[in-house]
């Protein structure tokens, strides 16, 4: 018992440090900067890679060519070699807003490349065809799950505009419909905040810098400077490739929770929520045995340790145990109670953080197995083992 009331301390100062000391990465009131409009709105290209995407496009592609911007605006949106009609799908809404729509197809995919960066770099290119003159002075990468408020460009460019960001991305807000959903999803974007403190990753100087690939404004020139999409085409996490690509040449980097950008995917169960997680996990690793041994221990120390010591000292009679275990908890759901309050899931969900963490353990050992077994990052219907992540 000496032994747990130890780890239990430890595990509370680590808390204590994460709560106090860690770029207050649990607050969600890191929303788009104070912005003004333009005097000239620039010209912007919304480049929208999409693969088998029919079922969502439907409720995404009429609001982004509905985008009530007061500048000049086009749609590219890339299918990238669907089997299910998404091309055609999405030449059928054409006319279903303001902004005019290309739809158009990459080459064969090459090795080295995964597909939606390769997508990605073919739509930039369309973009920037022709002359200097007519190239955006913006791209908006965003995923064809993403449904855009009518106003979300023009905040996305006013923001960018007014603190001279070069590289501007909003964490869509995720769908927590089922019971899976609202389990998993808070503590996935509270996790990814924990590891990117957004307010560490806005710092210019600071070596964090993250994006969510969702919904991410670049400057064109900025883009170009960082090596173009092909500096990060075999990333799997590859909306942190690029902030940390743009970031590294100079570029002003800003991410925050989003207020106009929500994602349409449905995870109606454990199971694709799951892939959604391991499919990455070992990538952020960067493959290495070491880290995933210490990510674990991680995990264990951070969030098991505190119920269990708890329950653990209150059964054997240690009430200094289940003290220092129950104060740990405390700050852990303390840390949580904004994120479920952004997604609007009650109070009551926050102590069960420990339980969505141990599964989130699970995920990424399993990602390490499935790595091993040769399957790599898989996503409809191709496997991406052994790619460098930037």
């Amino acid at each position: 018992m000496t032994v747990l009331l130890w780890v239990s301390l430890l595990s509370l100062l680590v808390w204590l440090w994460l709560t106090c000391c860690h770029g207050f990465f649990w607050r969600t009131d890191v929303t788009l900067p104070e912005r003004r409009a333009p005097d000239r709105w620039p010209d912007v290209a919304i480049v929208v890679p999409a693969r088998d995407e029919a079922d969502v496009l439907p409720l995404t592609l009429p609001g982004l060519l509905a985008q009530e911007y007061p500048g000049r605006a086009r749609v590219i949106l890339v299918d990238d070699h669907s089997g299910d009609g998404t091309a055609g799908l999405a030449a059928a809404l054409a006319d279903s807003g303001a902004l005019p729509l290309t739809v158009t197809a990459p080459p064969p995919l090459p090795a080295g490349w995964t597909g939606k960066l390769w997508a990605l770099r073919h739509g930039v290119e369309l973009a920037c065809a022709g002359p200097p003159a007519d190239r955006p002075a913006y791209l908006l990468l965003t995923d064809a799950d993403i449904a855009h408020g009518p106003r979300s460009l023009a905040a996305l460019v006013s923001a960018a505009g007014s603190a001279d960001l070069d590289l501007v991305s909003q964490m869509a807000r995720l769908r927590v419909s089922t019971r899976w959903e609202r389990l998993i999803v808070p503590a996935f974007v509270y996790f990814f905040a924990q590891l990117y403190p957004f307010r560490r990753s806005n710092r210019p100087g600071s070596r964090t810098a993250a994006a969510a690939g969702g919904c991410s404004l670049v400057r064109t020139d900025a883009l170009e400077r960082a090596g173009g999409v092909a500096a990060i085409r075999g990333a799997v996490i590859d909306d942190v490739s690029l902030a940390k690509a743009v970031k590294a040449t100079g570029g002003r980097i800003w991410l925050g929770l989003a207020e106009q950008v929500d994602s349409v995917r449905p995870y109606p169960g454990l199971a694709p929520l799951w892939r959604m997680v391991s499919r990455s996990a070992y990538a952020q690793l960067r493959h290495s045995p070491a880290l995933l041994l210490g990510t674990v221990l991680g995990l264990v120390l951070v969030y098991l340790v505190p119920p269990a010591a708890t329950v653990a000292g209150l059964a054997a009679g240690r009430p200094d145990v289940a003290a220092a275990g129950a104060a740990a908890w405390a700050l852990m759901a303390g840390t949580y109670l904004p994120m479920l309050r952004y997604y609007g899931r009650p109070a009551l969900a926050a102590p069960l953080l420990p339980f969505t963490a141990f599964l989130y353990l699970l995920m990424t050992v399993d990602s390490a197995v499935q790595h091993r077994r040769g399957r790599g990052a898989a996503w409809k219907g191709r496997t991406y083992q052994g790619l460098p992540d930037n």
